[in-house]
């Protein structure tokens, strides 16, 4: 996905075909284990996935030429003594054109490499910045605390 893209509803563009869409983001779901860089566009368009429109099968598209382009990136975790786990996380108020929900996003580090990578809409509406950051380091601390 382009920088700054949001993907709408799109109802008067045409429809796609749902079984060669829903492949295609199975097909990128299953990557983003080793790439986490697409995980937000990815699921982003997992979101469309009942209805999905001809600006969702460009997204798609558009992630998929991105990968190929970039096909040495990937995850690699060496064996390695010790551990030391880092956090961070953050969050944007309303960032969700449909219902005005916030979105965390947030990473966990084990000896400096990444181990977890997620980005979630949250379950209540925000009414401000504050707000919605301590809802997501609410949710990351949990998180922590399980690792």
């Amino acid at each position: 996905m382009g920088i700054r893209t949001r993907l709408t509803h799109s109802l008067d563009k045409p429809a796609v075909d749902l079984t060669l869409y829903g492949s295609m983001i199975g097909s990128l779901l299953y990557l983003t284990t080793s790439r986490p860089d697409i995980m937000f566009s990815v699921c982003n368009c997992a979101g469309s996935q009942s209805n999905p429109r001809e600006p969702h099968l460009i997204a798609v598209m558009n992630i998929f030429h991105y990968l190929k382009g970039s096909i040495s990136l990937g995850l690699w975790y060496p064996l390695k003594t010790g551990f030391f786990i880092q956090a961070f996380s953050d969050a944007d108020l309303g960032g969700c054109n449909f219902d005005r929900k916030s979105t965390s996003g947030g990473c966990q580090l084990l000896n400096g490499k990444l181990v977890r990578l997620q980005t979630k809409k949250q379950t209540c509406v925000s009414i401000s910045i504050a707000e919605a950051k301590y809802v997501a380091a609410a949710a990351y601390t949990s998180q922590i605390i399980w690792i």
